[in-house]
């Protein structure tokens, strides 16, 4: 195998990509980058990112692709969005690096529903569908996209006039039967040989603008198993993959959609000992047999939005205080702890600049911080100011007491921080 490789996630700012890059930015056998068509959070996120890529449907995107494939020597490109998927899978032959994905059959059935209903007809676990209006005898039913992702442009539909309105006002729709139970996604690993390897069980148990934001395990029940061997059965898949399900009025299992990608909750199943887009890679190279390790504790995700910052300030010397700033409530602050050893990577200058009044040395000793993590170690007088031993150039100064960073500020006009401000200056990119 190859000792590296560099492999390009697109659109580098879909939740999928953040999945997988979370999955992939520790392998010593990867080197990711993004790419995405325009200014996001990505740019937080990667260290080798480029946002002026055209839309993956313009004339040029493949030329362009193409150009920065051989700039950066790109290796396999994964897809992180359902369209982008169809569109580099039906056009792999055009493009100069190997595309992370499954058959070209398996792609483009899963991306319509009703492809992908059609082809599995006969299985109990596909759900009744009306092709118009005048088959539905009953109320409430269910209208979604038939080329959507998840809870994308979908209805509850009450009433026949309701009905009428939404599919009048949106094209190409799936009229089913309406599943009022819980939600479930199964993610699934197949491997090169068509083997399902894989299969774990969540919950869809709290859901934002499609999309799963918190998500618990639980034991996968037989009549899940034996749904998701058959639909392996009637697909081409390459690696990861995953189906939703919900169950009926009669406590059956009934299929929402299949797809043949990383979803952006798998990281649940990554924290429990499955690494999908890992495994997906390693497939491709084609490593011998492929062990799975899965922890058995419970596990549930929650997602929220996160704040990553970008200051417009270069600097090589940071001045941080020790009570309060490194410490906080007799424990160590791990934002400040996090920014120490990134400083370190960045080989960045940090002077402890403190008026602590035991002796520094053992109380760097009782947290167990090293002395060398430090340029210097300054403990003051509390006569003395800390903006006499601060150089002003490139500097910043880190500390809780407002007088101390106004006394810094007024003098030496450079940026100080409080407590609260270091999470502006970590940077997240691995």
């Amino acid at each position: 195998m190859k000792k590296v490789y560099n492999v390009l996630l697109f659109p580098s700012g879909s939740e999928i990509a953040f999945e997988i890059n979370n999955a992939l930015k520790y392998s010593k056998f990867v080197n990711v980058f993004g790419g995405n068509s325009t200014s996001d959070h990505s740019e937080f996120i990667y260290k080798n990112c480029d946002i002026d890529f055209p839309l993956f449907n313009e004339e040029n995107f493949i030329d362009y692709l193409n150009e920065y494939i051989e700039k950066n020597k790109i290796d396999y490109i994964y897809p992180a969005m359902d369209k982008v998927q169809v569109y580099l899978t039906n056009n792999q032959e055009k493009i100069k690096a190997k595309i992370v994905t499954s058959s070209k059959d398996t792609v483009n059935t899963c991306r319509s529903k009703k492809k992908t209903y059609e082809r599995m007809k006969s299985e109990d676990f596909i759900p009744k569908t009306f092709k118009n209006i005048e088959e539905v005898e009953s109320y409430p039913v269910f209208i979604k996209p038939n080329k959507g992702q998840g809870a994308e442009a979908s209805y509850k539909v009450e009433t026949e006039e309701e009905l009428k309105f939404l599919l009048n006002n949106n094209e190409d729709m799936i009229i089913c039967e309406y599943l009022a139970n819980e939600e479930y996604t199964v993610d699934c690993f197949t491997d090169r040989n068509k083997k399902l390897q894989s299969i774990s069980f969540r919950s869809r148990d709290r859901i934002r603008t499609g999309i799963s934001v918190r998500s618990t395990k639980h034991k996968i029940p037989k009549e899940v198993t034996k749904i998701a061997n058959i639909i392996n059965s009637y697909f081409d898949f390459n690696g990861a993959w995953f189906f939703q399900l919900k169950k009926n009025n009669q406590n059956k299992y009934k299929l929402l959609e299949v797809s043949p990608r990383i979803p952006g909750t798998m990281g649940l199943s990554r924290n429990q000992g499955i690494n999908y887009p890992l495994l997906t890679l390693y497939n491709m190279w084609g490593n011998g047999n492929l062990d799975i390790i899965k922890n058995n504790y419970s596990i549930i995700v929650d997602r929220a939005f996160v704040n990553r910052y970008k200051i417009d300030y270069e600097y090589e010397n940071v001045y941080i205080d020790f009570d309060d700033t490194i410490t906080n409530k007799g424990k160590l602050n791990i934002d400040a702890i996090r920014f120490l050893y990134q400083l370190v990577n960045k080989n960045k200058n940090i002077y402890l600049l403190t008026r602590h009044k035991d002796d520094i040395y053992n109380s760097l000793k009782k947290y167990k911080l090293s002395i060398d993590l430090f340029t210097d170690i300054i403990n003051i007088e509390d006569d003395k100011l800390k903006s006499d031993y601060i150089k002003k150039e490139k500097s910043i100064f880190i500390d809780d007491s407002f007088r101390e960073r106004k006394d810094v500020k007024e003098k030496l006009d450079i940026p100080v921080f409080d407590v609260d401000m270091i999470e502006s200056l970590i940077d997240w990119r691995v």
